[in-house]
């Protein structure tokens, strides 16, 4: 009978052998005990390059590069596995194009019952992908600008960069292989592999230690804060944590210099996070606002503001966070802050964006302007009864100014000579002047300048009245715009006009004459400025010593524009023309001082 389990076990055999011949991801092959090779599978086609038939009886140093064959690499590799059962270990290995590439190695001894070798079995795996990218990761790792540790479940140290060692003080060699507790302060090593145990159990990317303080160790002892973010690697099967570490002794130190220029500011000064909590606070704010520190940090800013302005400000704070700068807080507005005992009092706050930590945060700094708002409502109370005087003075001035023109008035009806008559009607003309003067001062209740076109189109039209000259006849014509003059250049301004337009009307026109007198006012270059008076009458007679005339008028004329400073032009006729050019009354100031 044929004994069934013999056949069975032939056919698993078969099916077996048949598997591995199969296998396309891993080369494996069968050689004697001198290495040659017997047995090849689809793997190892793919993977060396060689068909079945060009291997078969050949040795495997053919698979091993000149290098590695003069070191004896091939018989080592042998020796190895049949004196351990077994050699596992990586390494560069040569295809038949003459291509290198990183192989995985695993060659097991085979022996009979007896112990004697009949051959190896070599299993090989191209890993050369995976090597560059472990090369990557390692280059990655060591370029990095801040200390980098590699550390195992067991928390040995697999890996380091230049950067760690230059901020531990360790040699790379002094690492690899230790605890990477030798890394951690004294006070601090006792508890550290619970955390490390911690971490492994929920391995995820995260920093260490939030919210607390955290310091490494150097060589010499030393501590030193940090700061470390935590990533988990998978590296052959394990996980693994990569640790970014960065010393932040010399951003510590900005801190507490900040937190010392903050304390000593003279004005209360708050810091407050995106969420409106408090970060910081100085004892000017303590002292300002009356809350203890502890009562103010951790709490949201809107305790120090009024009730009545509360419910709108974390809109507000939010609109900063959305375009933080420098800038005062509540441009045009009354701004208050609120006592512990709920008092409220008047402040100016300044706000500016701090970065901390990659988090935007503003400082404010907050002034108590109480004394500074009594002082200036004291102020305002003074410059309202000044006001109150000026306006009163202007207003009896033009006041008295009427009744000097009245009394002349008076007197023109008492003389029968035209003469006499004129010279009146001139004065009161000049008295009207500025009555009218303090008149727009008192109307506009600006005392300090005088709106010089307003000016103009009132005085002009009550002199062609005086003269009783018909308005078609002799039309005015006034281009002058918004222009401000202070009083103390408006009058002269306003007289000197006044006589130039009285000259015109009075000899200009004689008979039925029809014409037009023109004042014109523009400002130059330089802080200057031109006043003309021009008229399309008869003219100036060339007989007519101008400079020498002894006229009141032009003798006035001459006497107001020296008073301005000015120089004064005068075309007689085609059109007859005063130009007056003289500096605007700061130029003027300037001069004077």
């Amino acid at each position: 009978m044929t004994d069934h389990r013999i056949t069975d076990m032939g056919l698993a055999v078969g099916q077996f052998s048949q598997m591995i011949h199969n296998i396309q991801d891993y080369a494996v092959f069968m050689m004697d005990p001198e290495g040659r090779i017997h047995s090849w599978n689809q793997g190892a086609v793919n993977i060396e390059g060689y068909q079945e038939e060009e291997v078969l009886g050949r040795s495997f140093e053919i698979f091993f590069t000149q290098e590695d064959q003069a070191r004896g690499e091939p018989a080592h590799e042998l020796a190895l596995a049949a004196a351990n059962g077994t050699y596992v270990g990586e390494g560069w290995r040569r295809r038949k194009d003459g291509s290198s590439f990183w192989s995985s190695i695993d060659v097991t001894a085979i022996r009979d019952a007896d112990g004697v070798l009949k051959g190896f079995v070599k299993i090989s795996k191209d890993l050369t992908e995976r090597r560059r990218t472990e090369e990557r990761f390692r280059q990655v790792v060591e370029s990095a600008p801040n200390a980098m540790v590699m550390v195992n479940a067991r928390g040995r140290i697999e890996m380091v960069n230049t950067q760690a060692e230059r901020v531990f003080g360790y040699a790379r060699n002094e690492m690899l292989g230790q605890s990477v507790e030798m890394l951690v302060p004294d006070r601090f090593r006792h508890g550290h592999p619970e955390k490390r145990a911690l971490f492994f159990s929920d391995p995820r990317s995260r920093p260490m230690g939030a919210g607390r303080d955290l310091f490494g160790r150097r060589k010499d002892g030393s501590e030193f804060p940090v700061e470390i973010g935590l990533n988990p690697i998978e590296a052959d099967g394990e996980t693994m944590v990569l640790s970014a570490i960065v010393d932040i002794s010399d951003r510590k130190r900005m801190q507490e210099r900040f937190r010392q220029v903050v304390e000593s500011a003279p004005n209360a000064m708050v810091m407050i996070n995106a969420q409106g909590r408090i970060e910081m606070v100085n004892t000017q704010a303590e002292r300002l606002f009356g809350y203890a520190r502890d009562e103010m940090l951790g709490q949201t800013v809107e305790m120090l503001v009024p009730d009545r302005f509360r419910h709108g400000h974390p809109e507000k704070r939010a609109l900063f966070f959305s375009d933080p700068r420098s800038r005062p807080m509540g441009a045009g507005r009354d701004l208050f802050g609120r006592h512990k005992d709920g008092s409220e009092f008047p402040v100016e706050i300044g706000l500016n964006p701090i970065e901390t930590d990659g988090e935007t945060m503003v400082l404010s700094a907050i002034v108590d302007i109480s004394d500074r708002k009594q002082k200036e409502a004291r102020i305002q109370a003074a410059l309202r009864e000044k006001d109150l005087l000026l306006g009163e003075i202007h207003h009896r001035v033009k006041n008295n100014l009427q009744i000097v023109r009245s009394f002349i008035d008076l007197q023109i009806y008492r003389f029968q000579d035209k003469g006499i008559r004129d010279m009146l009607i001139e004065t009161q003309n000049r008295v009207h002047s500025m009555s009218l003067i303090h008149q727009i001062l008192y109307e506009s209740k600006n005392f300090s300048e005088v709106d010089l076109g307003l000016f103009l189109n009132v005085l002009a039209p009550a002199l062609v009245a005086t003269y009783g000259l018909d308005a078609e006849r002799v039309r005015l014509k006034i281009d002058v715009g918004e222009v401000f003059l202070p009083i103390n250049a408006a009058i002269p301004c306003g007289l000197l006009v006044n006589e130039l337009i009285t000259n015109a009307l009075k000899h200009g026109f004689p008979g039925d004459r029809r014409g037009e007198v023109s004042v014109s006012f523009s400002l130059l270059a330089q802080d200057q400025a031109m006043l003309r008076v021009s008229d399309d009458g008869v003219g100036i007679s060339d007989d007519l010593d101008i400079q020498q005339t002894n006229t009141m008028g032009l003798s006035l004329v001459t006497l107001l524009s020296q008073q301005l400073m000015g120089r004064l032009e005068i075309h007689r006729r085609d059109p007859t023309c005063f130009t007056l050019i003289f500096p605007m009354p700061s130029a003027i100031e300037k001069a004077l001082t």
